[in-house]
């Protein structure tokens, strides 16, 4: 054998142990049959069946990257939160995301797009689990899937349907902001570098002194904001299904680092409780006027993961990791996904999912679990179970009671938040429609809404969708119905 050909490395199992042959199986003759005892075979198969872990049931097409976030600001007066002091820099991870299609779908579909980013602090992992829009359909997380269900396929035919949408949505008032950004200009971004990311919750932020705040993030793209036109999307979906995976990959690998300025705005504690609007409700934004925009740093994607599904795939993200010195709201939604994703990673990808490369901590475990499917790391603990005299990790107790950071007054009751003076469902996307959109963007969002709508809407849920639009803007809407019935 040449010194060249003894540098490529054999083909081995699973277990590390040269094979016999890539190509051919062992038979009892040329012709066969094939012999039970070929454990390559086997399990080359086997590993092929199990290929497939089950896809994301929301968020199931994406595309991601690592990279770092750099701190340009101090905000340290706002939180002690290690990733967000001055000079810091964080390797972290990011994954962009259509929301209702599956792993198949093109990625130009008019879709809310997923923002979720994993930093590999000192002290843990950060998840910010956003979106591309700084609002959500709806507010209670008892709704959410429903919701969800509404935008998938339909049982009998397996085919998505705009009639389940809007039927929904119309029953669904608190919808009416997030519709409306969904069919404005942002409902199908040019390309992921192009669209800016939210927290869209709000969190507790609380500094070295014990102050607390609450603010919501804002990740503005320096690419400039970009979409794609109805027909455009259209297009590409039939030419590249992937069109927004690849433009991401490519551009990295083309060392065109896309780059995005994280702002937040702040809230001072107490002005939570007399806010004109409920603060916490995910269907409503803060104005800039009221709470304007803190830059904090910047963030640059440079890094292509090496294997997708390993390092993508398998990337689980939940907005149940919190660092010191940031806790959550009492945003309801925020409230339901603290369970809701850990929870979601133990089913699809397993109990050990957090031992996972995109997953891993950067900073050492001193966990109590143990066991489980999967499990490679052991438990760095003298003991499995706490309190023991044995040694061994021991609580932070001058974190006790910091993540929750708020206090709840009353009975527990099922209701709706109680309403303000600015409280209602319209408001905010009419004033989008009237002063944010310019001629042209609304007559692009009278031309999305009314094609979407002349595609299977049944008459009962048509006419409550017009009175929606109706309710968000008198003149837009009846715009909308003219263009529906042909007029």
């Amino acid at each position: 054998m040449s010194q060249d050909a003894q540098k490529v490395p054999y083909t081995t199992n699973n277990a590390g142990i040269p094979v016999e042959s890539d190509e051919h199986s062992l038979t009892v003759s040329p012709d066969g049959p094939i012999l039970l005892q070929d454990h390559y075979l086997i399990e080359k198969m086997a590993q092929f069946n199990r290929e497939r872990v089950p896809e994301r049931v929301v968020h199931a097409k994406g595309a991601g990257a690592y990279g770092v976030f750099q701190v340009t600001n101090d905000v340290s007066q706002f939180t002690k939160a290690d990733l967000f002091q001055p000079g810091r820099r964080t390797e972290m991870l990011a994954r962009f995301s259509t929301v209702a299609g599956e792993q198949g779908s093109p990625d130009t579909w008019r879709d809310p797009r997923g923002f979720a980013l994993k930093f590999y602090t000192e002290h843990g992992n950060y998840d910010m689990v956003g979106n591309n829009t700084p609002v959500f359909f709806v507010r209670d997380p008892i709704k959410f899937q429903d919701f969800i269900r509404s935008q998938k396929r339909r049982l009998d035919n397996g085919l998505r349907d705009h009639d389940m949408q809007w039927d929904f949505w119309t029953l669904s008032p608190e919808s009416a902001h997030q519709v409306t950004i969904l069919m404005g200009d942002r409902g199908i971004p040019k390309n992921y570098r192009t669209m800016d990311g939210f927290s869209s919750h709000t969190y507790l932020w609380v500094n070295a002194g014990g102050e607390r705040f609450w603010v919501k993030y804002h990740f503005k793209t320096d690419q400039g904001n970009a979409f794609l036109t109805q027909e455009e999307a259209d297009r590409i979906a039939g030419e590249d299904p992937d069109y927004h995976r690849r433009d991401l990959f490519d551009a990295i690998a083309g060392g065109q680092a896309p780059t995005w300025t994280m702002h937040v705005q702040v809230m001072p504690f107490d002005d939570a409780p007399d806010y004109r609007f409920n603060p916490f409700d995910l269907t409503k934004v803060w104005p800039h006027a009221d709470y304007p925009l803190i830059e904090v740093g910047r963030m640059t994607l440079d890094k292509n993961p090496e294997d997708y599904f390993i390092h993508i795939e398998q990337a689980a993200f939940e907005p149940s990791n919190l660092v010191p010195g940031i806790g959550p709201s009492p945003d309801k939604m925020l409230l339901g996904r603290l369970f809701s994703y850990p929870d979601t990673h133990r089913y699809r990808i397993g109990a050990n999912y957090a031992q996972l490369p995109p997953n891993r901590s950067r900073s050492l475990v001193s966990s109590y679990a143990k066991d489980g499917a999967m499990r490679f790391d052991a438990a760095a603990v003298a003991r499995p179970y706490a309190p023991n005299s044995y040694g061994g990790p021991a609580a932070d107790t001058a974190r006790f009671g910091e993540p929750a950071g708020w206090a709840s007054s009353g009975e527990m009751v099922r209701e709706a938040y109680t309403l303000r003076s600015q409280d209602d469902d319209w408001g905010q996307p009419g004033t989008m429609v009237r002063e944010v959109f310019d001629d042209a963007a609304r007559e692009r969002l009278v031309s999305n809404v009314a094609g979407h709508l002349k595609d299977g809407v049944s008459a009962p849920v048509l006419a409550r969708a017009l009175q929606y639009w109706r309710n968000v803007d008198k003149a837009v809407g009846d715009r909308i119905a003219s263009a529906v019935s042909g007029g």
